[in-house]
């Protein structure tokens, strides 16, 4: 039969059937051949050409796998160099895009047997930085490229250079303020004040102008007297009365209330102490952490129904309903989910009810609005160690 014609429709459906993608196991990475069958895979294995590819690699095979696994790592770089940059990103998304191009490099001509495997290895390398997360794995290019490190040496020395020039004037600032302070000061001690007094009632009050060498007596003296010392009032004495004057009207802003809660908190903050070393409390549910009892009821959940000398506790397992002695340290505290009752059993807030309304994995803690004592409706951030679930 022969060759079907360039345009004729089967030679058409042909070279659609071998544009894109085909599958990966009937492709021969050593002719770099894809077939379209199992047929065509087998006639091609058969073929005088393929054996003579096979006896090739059969001397030397080491020298083609890693040929294979340079021209897939450079690949593979060059794409997440020029497609994603310097930036964050995951592993499965650049190896999608490398094996989109159907004259790529398969992974399983390489050394490598999984993507994870090659992202570890340019982690070591020093290639990449990789982190791994509970989505995958993410890598980001570290470009070492000669061009790139001189423009960003070029950068940091001139931001240098503005901080130097920020700080030379910046310490200038601060001389110019010292001195103008010192100046300040120096003319104040030399010029001193003092309040008009006058002893008797009837004694008559005159004033020595200096230059213009005259006196002032009778009532019209008494009124310049009065504006000569409103005049010669200091500044401090000024600032002093306008600062006593707000504290006094910040006091009556407080209510009679908010003064008797600040109260409250400073005996409670004298009586007793911020933490103590022992946390646990009835009512509570608490995890059991010790392996000493066996696998029945370790990080099992069990709650408080007696504390006995402050640091051993009698627990009821809340799943077989067993009643255990356990130290303080065999048990820890239960975060619930967010909107149950919670007791906080240390610190400040000790012995008060809250409602748990997040968690901030970050500070390990949690915001917490109580619900009972002096701080009622008040939210306040809990450590995790220091509240535990209500029963």
């Amino acid at each position: 039969m022969g060759k079907a014609d360039f345009l004729s429709p089967k030679a058409i459906s042909n070279r659609i059937k071998s544009k894109g993608l085909q599958k990966l196991r009937w492709y021969c990475q050593m002719c770099q051949k894809q077939c379209r069958d199992e047929n065509g895979f087998k006639c091609h294995c058969m073929s005088e050409s393929h054996q003579r590819q096979l006896l090739l690699a059969s001397e030397c095979p080491r020298k083609f796998m890693d040929h294979f696994s340079s021209e897939f790592k450079s690949g593979f770089l060059e794409l997440l160099r020029r497609r994603f940059g310097t930036k964050r990103v995951h592993n499965n998304i650049v190896y999608n895009e490398y094996i989109s191009d159907r004259e790529h490099i398969h992974m399983n001509a390489t050394r490598w047997e999984t993507l994870t495997v090659f992202t570890k290895w340019l982690g070591r390398e020093g290639l990449c930085k990789v982190d791994e997360t509970p989505k995958g794995w993410y890598v980001q290019y570290i470009d070492r490229d000669p061009e790139t490190i001189r423009r960003q040496e070029e950068l940091a020395r001139r931001k240098k250079h503005e901080l130097d020039d920020e700080e030379r004037s910046a310490k200038f600032i601060e001389e110019q303020v010292r001195r103008g302070r010192g100046d300040g000061k120096e003319g104040d001690e030399d010029s001193l004040y003092t309040e008009l007094k006058r002893d008797n009632e009837e004694e008559k009050v005159t004033f020595n102008l200096g230059a213009a060498g005259a006196s002032l007596a009778g009532p019209s003296a008494s009124s310049a007297g009065l504006a000569t010392n409103a005049l010669a009032k200091p500044s401090s004495a000024k600032r002093k009365e306008a600062s006593s004057a707000l504290e006094s009207r910040d006091k009556k802003k407080k209510s009679a209330l908010e003064q008797i809660i600040e109260m409250e908190e400073r005996k409670k903050a004298q009586q007793q102490p911020v933490r103590t070393d022992h946390w646990l409390q009835s009512d509570i549910v608490v995890k059991v952490v010790t392996k000493r009892l066996g696998q029945k009821y370790h990080k099992k959940k069990a709650v408080v129904t007696e504390v006995r000398e402050k640091f051993t506790a009698v627990v009821k397992m809340m799943e077989t309903g067993d009643k255990l002695k356990l130290d303080q340290e065999h048990v820890e505290t239960v975060i619930p989910a967010p909107g149950k009752a919670v007791m906080i059993v240390n610190g400040i807030y000790r012995d008060a009810r809250a409602v748990l309304e997040g968690i901030d994995e970050k500070k390990f803690c949690a915001s917490l609005t109580l619900e009972s004592g002096p701080h009622k409706g008040k939210r306040v951030d809990v450590a995790y160690e220091d509240f535990s679930k209500l029963a």
